[in-house]
């Protein structure tokens, strides 16, 4: 009777342990498959229906072979990708450009507004580069529609340009170097302003110096800049003609592009939001590798005969496209530009208005730089 008891006792000894070792095990492959579950929830819109590894989440712009194995590349760092609206009569200025950045490190996509293609045969990269062809259309209405962060996120830097950049004291390789080591999410190449119109003097190139990231402005034209500014344009600001994004902030950039909008003004003023952090920081020029920029006419414009401006020659830019290809009104092209720039100047009120508004009605949302900043010169 002893020994029964006794193998009992033992029994419910080893079998107790057993139980709490499979209600964990059940437990743990419980939360596992809840966990699972969960995730689920966040795929992508429309895949519900799929199995989680057949999902492609993202895509890229490279191009495959009919047949045979992918072409492979000599570079083993990620790719980047250089994206330009253009036009016929900038051809030769825009071959100069594209011949900076090297097609073992560059996916060219050329955006062109006035409708001719077969014209760019010819160059060397053309038949390598991505072309899109949409008439009287900005680079930022190609960028909001061909450049989802998806498409393009395989790609550590966007250079999204315009056409009318000298680009003789430029080197592509040179500049990611820089970028990657200054932490630089959102830049531009300095403008030469012996040689160019400056806009706003953060964009005006520093002799001597490597990058800057403020400008300090107390007398001349445009806003007062200060040491202690902290707000665009006197930091965490680039303009326009010649933005670079690096991948995670051209994510956010996108969403800022209005997709009811042509010309993109104000966005500029807002893309420190976008830059991964401190735009004081993370936002800056390149003064080593600098720009010319000729400020042409060309989308809806005419010749321009002040844009003589590197060497005193005019680099293939002698008028925009012939009325023909580009649609025009039949006025004088001064009568277009001042269409355009009415244009511009009344979306940058309503982008403006919109932000407010988005602001105002977001009850979720903080400023992030509402709040003094860490400082970097």
């Amino acid at each position: 009777m002893a020994d029964t008891k006794k193998t009992k006792t033992l029994l419910w000894t080893c079998l107790i342990p057993c139980l709490v070792l499979l209600s964990a095990a059940f437990f743990i492959a419980s939360a596992f498959i809840i966990t699972e579950c969960k995730q689920d929830e966040c795929r992508p819109e429309g895949s519900e229906t799929l199995p989680r590894g057949i999902v492609a989440k993202t895509s890229d712009l490279e191009m495959h072979p009919l047949w045979g194995p992918p072409n492979k590349r000599k570079s083993k760092s990620p790719m980047s990708l250089l994206a330009m609206a253009v036009g016929i009569k900038q051809k030769k200025n825009v071959n100069e450009i594209v011949k900076k950045f090297p097609k073992t490190d560059f996916v060219i996509m050329i955006f062109h507004y006035d409708g001719v293609v077969d014209e760019w045969k010819d160059v060397e990269w053309s038949s390598s580069a991505i072309h899109i062809s949409a008439i009287n259309q900005t680079k930022w209405w190609f960028a909001k529609r061909f450049l989802h962060p998806d498409i393009v996120a395989e790609y550590a830097y966007i250079f999204l340009w315009d056409e009318d950049l000298g680009v003789k004291n430029f080197n592509a390789g040179r500049y990611l170097s820089i970028i990657k080591e200054e932490g630089l999410q959102i830049s531009q190449p300095a403008i030469d302003a012996e040689l160019s119109e400056i806009h706003h003097e953060l964009t005006a190139r520093e002799k001597g110096s490597r990058v800057h990231r403020r400008t300090i402005n107390i007398r001349g034209p445009g806003r007062r800049c200060y040491e202690d500014s902290t707000e665009p344009p006197c930091t965490g600001f680039v303009e326009m003609m010649a933005p670079v994004f690096s991948r995670a902030s051209w994510r956010c950039a996108w969403y800022i592009i209005q997709n009811d909008f042509v010309h993109a003004w104000g966005v500029d003023f807002q893309l420190g939001y976008c830059a991964q952090g401190n735009r004081i920081s993370n936002v800056g020029v390149v003064d080593s590798e600098y720009l010319v920029h000729y400020g042409l006419p060309t989308l809806g414009g005419a010749e321009n005969e002040k844009s003589s401006l590197a060497q005193g020659q005019t680099p293939n830019q002698e008028s925009s496209p012939k009325k023909s290809q580009m649609e025009l009104p039949e006025s004088h092209p001064s009568d277009t530009r001042n269409a355009v720039r009415k244009q511009s100047l009344a979306e940058l009120e309503r982008f403006k208005n919109r932000w407010k508004k988005a602001v105002r009605e977001d009850q979720c949302w903080v400023d992030p730089f509402q709040q003094p900043v860490e400082q970097k010169r």
